[in-house]
């Protein structure tokens, strides 16, 4: 679908729904909150994730805010962010194959390229790609402190694989990256929560000196969620933070994640339905809207009972009938899960004090491989 450029410059109701909106004077003041936390209070890098934002306008906003790079979560958003003219980039994922290791390789020519790794195998198929390709790669070995998902164990299994990274002419040992987890994340104690990342994040921090005690130099300690960012920022021996989500916010962030960040990302959509006095039916379902982690929420909308999704409609029951809104009237709703909101949509309309002011397309979109 072609964007709606005729709407540029006019009231954001004007547009044809379901669109995609982020209010940018929320967004701004997301982006200074994260910028201030990790780049002024702890006075460390931040390179934001761009998983969730998939659009290189934003990308390149946030490097003229403070950051200094960006996390891809595959090959294929790295390359669509180099190829907007972005350059220094970390996959924080492992890259397999022979056919990725190759695009991996040449793209390193265009890009200042670091990819994760947490096995010999992949460290001997990026040297064999990178000298075909007569580039050197950097990577980064990334440690199990949490999640238990991929990475190595902390302590002397890292320091093992960095070796072997180290040993091989076309690669670059660059250092260590982790994630703290989802599931500390979550913690509602503040002080419990604090506690679970110190922990986690000293498994990282450990590896990394015992890294540097083996004489292999470490530039890159890399780690730190939307969740988390700001006690992760400020621990010893962290160098750079990826939390990037965060300048949308959304309810997951919000209630599960108790990021206190504005409301940046949202759903516009058009009543089509009000078949009862305590029901309203709008035009966007899950299609449009993530509906896990966290449901959308109608914005300033007060007696909302439940939301239900359905392909191609929202359902909104209330407590008490009201005659508002009307069919045809607009219902906004705040993203349930930006990370897999934006995916679902081409273009990004950008709004301040009412109007669209600019219009973004979602390059990163479907970029999976």
């Amino acid at each position: 679908m072609e964007p709606q450029a005729h709407r540029v410059g006019h009231p954001v109701n004007d547009l044809d729904t379901p669109a995609l909106l982020v209010d940018l004077e929320k967004l701004e003041q997301n982006i200074l909150t994260m910028k201030r936390t990790i780049v002024d209070e702890a006075r460390i890098k931040w390179r934001p994730h761009t998983k969730a934002i998939k659009t290189p306008a934003l990308a390149h906003k946030l490097l003229r805010a403070g950051a200094h790079g960006i996390t891809c979560a595959k090959l294929s958003e790295a390359e669509v962010m180099a190829h907007a003219g972005i350059r220094n980039i970390l996959i924080a994922n492992q890259v397999v194959g022979a056919s990725k290791l190759a695009r991996l390789a040449g793209l390193c020519r265009h890009a200042d390229l670091m990819v994760a790794v947490d096995c010999e195998g992949h460290v001997k198929a990026l040297d064999v790609a990178a000298q075909a390709a007569g580039v050197r790669i950097g990577v980064v070995v990334e440690v199990n402190i949490a999640m238990n998902r991929a990475g190595v164990e902390p302590g002397e299994p890292v320091v093992a694989l960095a070796k072997q990274v180290a040993s091989y002419r076309g690669l670059r040992f660059a250092g260590l990256m982790a994630w703290e987890g989802g599931r500390i994340a979550e913690i509602r104690e503040a002080e419990t929560k604090r506690q679970r990342i110190v922990e986690a994040v000293g498994r990282l921090t450990g590896s990394a000196d015992r890294c540097r005690a083996a004489g292999l130099p470490v530039e890159i300690v890399s780690c730190g969620g939307t969740g988390t960012y700001w006690i992760t920022a400020k621990l010893p021996g962290v160098s750079e933070v990826q939390a990037g989500g965060g300048i949308f916010c959304d309810m997951h962030y919000r209630n599960d994640y108790g990021v206190q960040h504005e409301y940046a990302l949202s759903i516009l959509t058009t009543v089509v339905s009000r078949p009862t006095p305590t029901r309203i039916i709008c035009d966007a379902g899950w299609k449009t809207m993530a509906q896990q982690p966290a449901l959308p929420a109608p914005r300033d909308m007060e007696g909302v009972k439940s939301v239900k999704l359905s392909a191609e409609h929202a359902t909104i029951e209330l407590t008490a009938p009201r005659p508002t809104p009307q069919v045809g009237d607009r219902v906004e709703f705040v993203a349930g899960y930006s990370d897999a909101t934006v995916c679902l949509h081409d273009h990004l309309y950008a709004v301040r004090g009412g109007q669209v002011e600019v219009i973004w397309p979602i390059l990163g979109r479907g970029m999976t491989q």
